[in-house]
This record gives C-alpha cells, sequence and structure tokens, in this order.
C-alpha cells in the first residue's frame, strides 16, 4: 500500500542534516539585523555600510543556488554537504572572532558560499529518496526547519545583544552545524548517478550581473534617488544579465539555469505565485518590527517576542499542509493557505494607521500559518509539473528565485516607508504607520495575483 511506506531513517537524519544548515544560515541573517546598531559603534561604521552584513550574504547565496543542478550532477552529494557544512563553520568562527568590519564580512562571504550549496540540497534529498506518498509531508517539514528561523531570529538576536555579547549568535550556533556534519556524514546516500557537466562561464557572468544589479539596485531604493546611478543604474545592469541570461540559457544544450521550463505554464503559474508569495513573507519582516519599534514606541526584543507566535503558526501547519496535499492533492492547501495570507493583509491594509501590538500579533499568526499551509504545497506540486528528470532543475529556479525575492521584498517596503517618513509632514511614529500602509496594499495587489495563479494553474 502507498500510504504505508516508510521513509528510512537515513533519509529524515539528511533532511534534518541539510535542514540546520539552512536554518542557521536564516537565524543568522536575521538575528544580526538586531544588532546593526551596536556594530555601527563597534566598527565605526554607518548605516549604508552596515546593511552588507545581509547584503553580501543574500548576494553569495543567489549567486552560487543558480548552480545547484549542475553541482548536484557533478557531484557526490555528502561531498557538496561535506564541502557546505565546514565552508559555514569557518565563516561563523571567522565572525566570531572578527577584529574589524571586513574580516565580519569575509565570514558572511564564506557562510554565503555554504548556504548557497546547501539550500536546494535538502529539496533534492526529499524529491528524490522520499516515497510519494510522503512527498508532501516531508516538503512541508523541510520548510518548517527553514520557515520557522525567520520568526526565531529577531527575538534570538535581540536577547543575544541585551544579555550577552552578539558574538554569542556566532558561539551558540556552531554545536548546531557540528550535529548538522554528523548527521550528514552518517545519512545521505548517492542515489543518483554522476554526470560530469561543465559549468557555463558566459551564464555564470551573467547571473552575477544580474543578481548584483538587482540586490544593489533595490538595496539602494530607499536611500538613493531613483534615477541615480545607485538605482537606475543598478536596476538596467540587473536586466541586461537578465536578458543575456535568458538567451544563452535558452541557446545551449546544457544550460546553468533551464528556463525553458517557463514555457510549461502550470509551473509558470506555481513559480509567478511561489515568488510574490516570498515578496510579501519578507515584506512582512521588515514591516511589524519596524511598526512596533517606530510607531507603538517598544523595543526590539519586545518587536522580536510579538512576532514569535506566528512563526510556531508556520511551523505546526507547514507539516499539515503536506499531509492534506498527500491525502488530497495541492490544491486544498493550497487556496486554503493563501486564502488565510490574503485576509490577514487586508485587515492590515486597512488598520495600518492604528494597529496595537495585540492586534498584530494574533492576526500575524494567520498570516503565518496560511503561508506555512501553502508553501511547502506549492513547491511539491510545482517539482511535479516538471517531472522527475527536471525536478532538480525546478528547485534551482525556485531556490534562485527565492533569493532574489528576500532582498526584493525587504527594499520594496523599505523604500515606501522610507518615502513617506521624508515627503510627508508629521511626526515619525505618524509617516512611518502612513507608510506601512502604503506597503501593505502593495502586499494586498500581490497576494491577489498570487491567489488568481494558484487558482488558475494549482489542480
Amino acid at each position: 500500500m502507498a500510504g504505508t511506506e516508510k521513509i528510512s531513517k537515513k533519509v529524515i537524519a539528511a533532511v534534518i542534516a541539510t535542514g540546520l544548515m539552512s536554518f542557521c544560515g536564516v537565524i543568522v541573517e536575521t538575528s544580526m539585523n538586531v544588532t546593526f546598531p551596536i556594530l555601527m559603534r563597534e566598527y565605526h561604521v554607518n548605516t549604508n555600510t552596515v546593511q552588507w552584513m545581509t547584503s553580501i550574504y543574500l548576494l553569495i547565496v543567489a549567486i552560487i543556488v543558480p548552480m545547484s543542478a549542475v553541482l548536484k550532477s557533478s557531484f557526490k552529494t555528502k561531498t557538496l554537504f561535506t564541502v557546505a557544512n565546514l565552508l559555514f563553520i569557518a565563516g561563523i568562527i571567522i565572525d566570531a572572532f572578527a577584529v574589524s568590519f571586513p574580516m565580519l564580512l569575509f565570514g558572511r562571504a564564506i557562510q554565503g558560499v555554504g548556504t548557497g550549496i546547501a539550500l536546494p540540497l535538502m529539496f533534492n534529498i526529499i524529491v528524490e529518496q522520499v516515497p510519494q506518498s510522503k512527498l508532501g509531508l516531508m516538503m512541508g517539514i523541510g520548510n518548517l526547519i527553514t520557515g520557522i528561523a525567520p520568526a526565531i531570529g529577531p527575538t534570538f538576536g535581540g536577547i543575544i545583544a541585551s544579555r550577552l555579547n552578539w558574538r554569542w549568535v556566532f558561539y551558540i550556533l556552531l554545536p548546531f552545524l557540528i550535529i548538522s556534519f554528523i548527521l550528514g556524514q552518517w545519512g545521505i546516500l548517492q542515489k543518483s548517478t554522476i554526470k560530469r557537466q561543465r559549468i557555463d562561464l558566459l551564464s555564470m557572468a551573467c547571473i552575477v550581473a544580474l543578481f548584483v544589479g538587482l540586490v544593489n539596485g533595490f538595496s539602494n531604493l530607499s536611500s538613493s534617488a531613483f534615477w541615480s546611478w545607485q538605482v537606475a543604474g543598478s536596476l538596467a545592469l540587473g536586466l541586461v544579465g537578465m536578458i543575456a541570461l535568458t538567451w544563452r540559457s535558452l541557446s545551449i544544450k546544457q544550460p546553468v539555469l533551464k528556463l525553458s521550463l517557463f514555457s510549461n505554464h502550470a509551473f509558470s503559474g506555481h513559480v509567478l505565485g511561489f515568488f510574490l508569495t516570498q515578496i510579501m513573507s519578507l515584506g512582512f519582516a521588515f514591516l511589524l518590527p519596524n511598526y512596533i519599534q517606530l510607531v507603538n514606541g517598544n523595543d526590539s526584543m519586545v518587536a522580536g517576542l510579538l512576532v514569535l507566535p506566528a512563526g510556531f503558526a508556520g511551523a505546526i501547519f507547514a507539516p499539515l499542509g503536506g499531509q492534506i496535499l498527500d491525502h488530497f492533492g495541492a490544491r486544498r492547501p493550497i487556496l486554503l493557505g493563501m486564502s488565510l495570507c490574503l485576509t490577514s493583509l487586508v485587515i492590515f491594509a486597512l488598520m495600518g494607521r492604528h494597529m496595537i501590538n495585540f492586534w498584530i500579533s494574533f492576526i500575524y499568526v494567520f498570516y503565518m500559518a496560511g503561508m506555512g499551509m501553502c508553501m511547502g504545497s506549492v513547491m511539491t506540486n510545482a517539482l511535479k509539473m516538471v517531472g522527475q528528470q527536471d525536478s532538480t532543475q525546478g528547485n534551482a529556479i525556485l531556490n534562485t528565485l527565492q533569493q532574489f525575492a528576500g532582498a526584493m521584498g525587504t527594499s520594496l517596503t523599505a523604500a515606501i516607508v522610507a518615502a513617506s517618513q521624508k515627503h510627508m509632514a508629521g511626526s515619525l511614529a505618524l509617516t512611518t504607520a502612513v507608510g506601512t500602509q502604503h506597503a501593505f496594499i502593495l502586499l494586498v495587489v500581490l497576494a491577489v495575483i498570487t491567489f488568481i495563479s494558484y487558482y488558475r494553474y494549482v489542480h
């Protein structure tokens, strides 16, 4: 019976091992954001400079992830995991003992390489080694591991910053990475055959131009004029990279990213929704802590604690959504989850100027529950649309867009809030509240587009 198929202990260990690495990557990214003011004082750097702690990491991850399909085809899974894990540990140690800001950035860049290799590994292992009848459940658990990290990160960072030294963020994660290494060495098995594939250097140059341009352009939206070189010039570079990458991918036999998969309309519909949903989630991660601090007058620790219940709601509903998919198909968990997200966003948009902490925390729980329910199911169903033979390439596309959406979501919402603060008369609290409401209206529009895309293409 398909329903009685068991998942081996080694596969579970492999998923936990790769998931722990991705979890640590997101924890560092979100918890260090809280410590930026401390780092600015300690290393004598300004706001624009300290932001590179996040930007350099996202940029490296976004450049490495597209190579995941080629790397998986060319090297053993355990070899890739071992290299990724050791690089991440090296980056953590460098940052823990960093004596200068450039040294801190160097450690973050090395962590980015490790995460870029590890992030797609978990989902590749799940798709390749988990029985079809349990695929939704395990994809849900995979999303649980990485999905709870953004909610825990700010709270974790706030506690560390207020009770210990910021370096403890790195010290505390080290045992988790060692556990991840041990589990991976025991659990990761080689199922696919190794077939060496040459990395197309022209495609990689296009990917670098694409992400350097777009990430830099969106990162500078809130601090520079749109028609400046920092914004318009960077976005233009990114668009040139995108056009060149598309041309190159469609004209060679073994592309780094198989963009011809977008000719499959069902896959494209899933990818569009997945991309917009990631923008929404990262926009939320910026807007709510910012609102709690600047409008409601609380500190970063309170902001972290208020968004924490939503993180647990997302974690609980991720495997639940997977189980619903395994029993009833993808349409139910995806549309139900997206309905919860859309409803929550509409409420936030309507209440935007006057949100007390209780309602922020309460409504965000429903948003994250919906997000947890649908995200794993979207990934599972999207990869089914392209079939087993192209699942690695489909996974590379989804993970690449996830990284870009992260930078884009934070930057877009930050730019909207910053524009309101700069051009509107009134107190900082009032202008922030108005800007937040405008940002939520944009997210509602994105949620409507996402729901329509899922309604049309998910069956």
